[in-house]
């Protein structure tokens, strides 16, 4: 990935090749990249981005001049040749072939009447319907011949691009011409240098009023279709046709290239936002969608692709791109080249080559020189000749790590709640090896999340594997705990020895491991009753030790604190309390029937029906009471409506 800066905008080459000095000579620049050199028959190549890969390959029988796809997909798609011939393909391949009077430069697609218009060497603009399968009348233009066209999306206006630099529109509902604009005399102005007749090269409609037109000789008019005047003239001033204009809405800017170089700009000011300038002729350029990045077709078997983060995220398919820029933004890198080697003062006096300081050998650049690889490579290797012996052992050690890479990674527990991480560990193992196999999309992990991790640093956080709750949720945790418990020590062996045994070959699991493994799926019932068991006997040794904290109780000496005013009747309960305990249950339904607050009397069906009564405190005698004395006073204060009479209704009787 090879960075560029321009108005401190960063521009990201994702296809660029070998990198080389700007100071070499083309002859030698030609010789380093002639293995890059090689040409191609024509074909078309459809890519999936969402695997980015390759979906088909399709060849051709000539080259193609321009191709527009019909529908949301690849399943239909025209392709207009140089030799006259349009193609069609459908989404399993070729479907048909037809022709055309003249050789064409351009078309465009009208979606409402579904006819497809072409222009070319002749004054006839050729409409298809693709509905019907047939050519219809041609639209006579006053031209010689036609360069460009294009179709506004938004109320559909034909616009022609003519040799004469003039653009006429028509309306495809009449067939009638609707205006004509003369751009070739617009273009030319006080500091541009025009040696022949402008022609039109681009024609971009944007928007219902908005179109930008390319000329011949370098020159972007941007147009309000109501106004036959230019509202801007932007001029690349290199004199070279220009090739595609293309709109971003966001920045309000108007990309405009021709074979040399790509150029944005603001559409209001005509003010320069950046630029771009690839090594090869450019034929055409796309800006993605809502996005930063820009592709070229370029004269070259590579296409060129560029990432402009100023413009836009990237594309949701390539979303890696915008980690990647951002580390290359925090650790930025030197310039590096791939046939020269840069090297330093001291490197050269190690190898004995500082005599050549000053020489063509090597190129002076920053704190360094930069020198041939293949001369560096000679001299070093006659510096020292066992460089092969440490190349050797590097290669070893390489592959020693990677045999200790495949082993069982020793996992870094945390200090609290370490049989959990152990789980969570083992269960994130067990869900990637599904994925691997059936492509199941993995969750997240617990360990890894933010949210959790004062569960494995806080101490307070301790999972208690004694508590009741935990072995009642859990009846086969005694097992699989001693298992892991098990790991969790031979994790903390391997933690002491790993630096003494590196390279110790890994143990196989014990037999009583193996045996445990196998015996989990028989005696699982036996071990939860066994829990169960455990549970029951824990719980009477509670009860008893509670019962004997009760007697305990009873026989200390207790203390009761005295409201004043309640002296003598705070004793006379306690003492009554203490009477009703010492008696059986049959005084105490008969004390109880005595004092009114229980009642006991027969049924219809010879049973016995108990009604108990809760005594009043002070308070709820009070509230009654002073309601009763209320309820008297209202039947005092009442008047009777006894002496109103009601009078018969007047009117006819209802049927």
């Amino acid at each position: 990935m090879q960075v560029s800066s321009l108005n401190e905008v960063k521009i990201y080459s994702l296809s660029c090749g070998k990198s080389l000095p700007e100071w070499l000579s083309d002859r030698k620049k030609r010789a380093l990249q002639k293995k890059d050199v090689g040409t191609y028959k024509p074909r078309v190549r459809c890519y999936d981005t969402y695997q980015l890969s390759l979906k088909f390959e399709r060849c051709l029988d000539s080259e193609v001049v321009t191709f527009e796809t019909l529908s949301d997909d690849y399943s239909k798609i025209v392709f207009l040749h140089n030799d006259r011939y349009i193609e069609f393909h459908s989404q399993s391949g070729f479907y048909y072939k037809t022709r055309i009077p003249k050789f064409g430069r351009d078309f465009s697609y009208h979606y409402p009447s579904c006819d497809l218009y072409f222009v070319g060497a002749s004054s006839e603009v050729y409409r298809l319907n693709l509905e019907q399968g047939r050519f219809l009348n041609p639209l006579q233009t006053d031209a010689a011949e036609n360069n460009v066209c294009d179709v506004n999306s938004v109320h559909g206006l034909f616009a022609a691009g003519t040799i004469e630099g003039r653009v006429e529109c028509w309306d495809p509902r009449t067939r009638g011409r609707v205006g004509l604009l003369d751009c070739a005399l617009s273009s030319v102005t006080a500091d541009s240098e025009i040696n022949s007749l402008p022609t039109i090269s681009a024609l971009k409609f944007n928007g219902a009023l908005t179109m930008a037109v390319g000329t011949s000789t370098g020159q972007v008019l941007l147009y309000d279709l109501r106004s036959d005047k230019p509202l801007l003239v932007k001029d690349h001033q290199y004199g070279l046709p220009i090739k595609s204009v293309h709109f971003q809405d966001s920045l309000d800017l108007i990309l405009s290239a021709d074979s040399r170089i790509i150029k944005m700009w603001n559409k209001n000011s005509g003010k320069i936002f950046t630029s771009l300038e690839p090594e090869h002729d450019i034929n055409d350029i796309c800006l993605y969608p809502n996005s930063g990045m820009l592709l070229t077709a370029n004269e070259t078997p590579k296409m060129g692709i560029y990432y402009i983060p100023v413009l836009g995220p990237a594309p949701r398919w390539c979303s890696f791109l915008d980690n990647l820029t951002e580390e290359l933004e925090e650790n930025p890198e030197s310039t590096v080249y791939d046939d020269y080697k840069f090297v330093t003062k001291k490197d050269l006096e190690n190898l004995g080559l500082t005599h050549l300081i000053g020489s063509p050998f090597l190129r002076a650049y920053m704190h360094g020189f930069f020198m041939d690889i293949r001369l560096y490579h000679r001299v070093k290797l006659m510096v020292n000749p066992f460089a092969f012996e440490e190349y050797r052992k590097d290669k070893i050690r390489q592959k020693i790590e990677e045999t200790r890479a495949q082993r069982v990674q020793l996992k870094k527990l945390p200090k609290v709640n370490k049989e959990l991480a152990l789980k969570l560990i083992e269960e994130e193992e067990e869900k990637q090896r599904s994925t691997w196999k059936k492509k199941v999309k993995s969750l997240p992990n617990i360990l890894t999340d933010d949210r959790f991790k004062v569960m494995f640093e806080n101490p307070d956080f301790q999972v208690d594997e004694e508590s009741e709750e935990f072995r009642l949720l859990n009846p086969l945790v005694s097992k699989i705990s001693e298992k892991r418990k098990k790991k969790l020590r031979l994790l903390e062996q391997q933690e002491l020895h790993e630096k003494e045994e590196e390279e110790e070959p890994e143990g196989k699991p014990s037999d009583a491991e193996s045996s445990e493994s196998s015996d989990d799926d028989k005696d699982w019932v036996a071990e939860v009753r066994k829990q169960r068991r455990l549970l029951q006997q824990e719980e009477k040794v509670k009860r008893q030790e509670r019962l004997r904290e009760d007697r305990q109780t009873v026989l200390k000496p207790q203390f009761y604190e005295i409201k004043a005013g309640e002296e003598f009747r705070s004793f006379r309960d306690s003492a009554t309390k203490q009477k009703l305990m010492n008696k059986t249950l049959e005084d105490r339904l008969k004390l109880e029937a005595k004092n009114g607050t229980l009642s006991v009397s027969d049924t219809t069906v010879g049973s016995k029906q108990l009604t108990f009564t809760l005594k009043k405190s002070e308070q709820q005698k009070k509230q009654q009471e002073a309601a009763k004395l209320h309820r008297q006073e209202r039947k005092t204060l009442r008047r009777s409506a006894g002496h109103l009479k009601s009078r018969p209704r007047r009117g006819r009787p209802f049927h």
